[in-house]
């Protein structure tokens, strides 16, 4: 598939690296430009692009930037997408460490991607969020290995839900269906299911576990 990464920090450039191995074709941009992307480019073979670019022809756009900077992204930010292309959010909301207080997600009750969509003007999926950058590399395990990974993938559109869950099967892990995007908190920091490294059982009990109560500590 062609995939655009938006957003080349950890999970954005450990993505591209497995993307790009299993013989993706990959455009990866960052908010300072493709001229900063060039070890990533020569270690990977993935393509460097400014951000208005990333999405041109992909048929999966993953945004993976800090939560405060996505009202920045470029107006027109998926014209030129692939016909039914999914929407992969990476995202967390961290209002002490580094976004700020988000009245929208605190007072209104947005979950962070229910935010991040409308500011997107796309439906997406929410992923990989409360994933280790570096399991990304180091914990992929062939379907049926009893120590392979669940991941919990939350989104309203059914077909991009399958793009998306196809896509994480294909990089080594196991999905957990965790519902529509307005049920996404049950994945967002500081939840049983975020950051846990376990199976398919694992996963569908600690999303049942999670409160909607979001604690101090992510709170601005």
């Amino acid at each position: 598939m062609k995939i655009g990464i938006i957003g080349a920090g950890n999970i954005g450039g450990n993505l591209t690296r497995r993307l790009t191995a299993l013989g993706h074709q990959v455009s990866v941009a960052n908010s300072r430009g493709p001229q900063t992307l060039t070890d990533l480019v020569e270690e990977t073979g993935a393509t460097a692009v400014t951000v208005a670019e990333a999405a041109r022809g992909a048929e999966v756009v993953v945004v993976t930037v800090p939560l405060k900077n996505v009202p920045d992204l470029p107006s027109g930010l998926f014209d030129g997408a692939a016909e039914g292309f999914a929407v992969i959010d990476t995202g967390n909301y961290y209002p002490r460490r580094r976004d700020g207080r988000i009245a929208a997600i605190e007072d209104e009750g947005l979950t962070e991607s229910r935010w991040t969509e409308r500011h997107l003007g796309h439906p997406v999926i929410k992923a990989f969020n409360g994933t280790y950058a570096a399991d990304i590399l180091d914990r992929p395990r062939p379907a049926g290995d009893p120590e392979r990974m669940a991941i919990p993938v939350a989104g309203d559109d059914e077909s991009a839900k399958k793009t998306v869950r196809a896509l994480v099967d294909e990089l080594g892990f196991d999905t957990v269906d965790a519902g529509g995007i307005d049920d996404s908190w049950r994945q967002q920091p500081d939840t049983p299911v975020y950051g846990l490294r376990a199976g398919v059982e694992a996963v569908t009990r600690a999303l049942a576990e999670a409160s909607p109560v979001r604690t101090e500590e992510f709170r601005g």
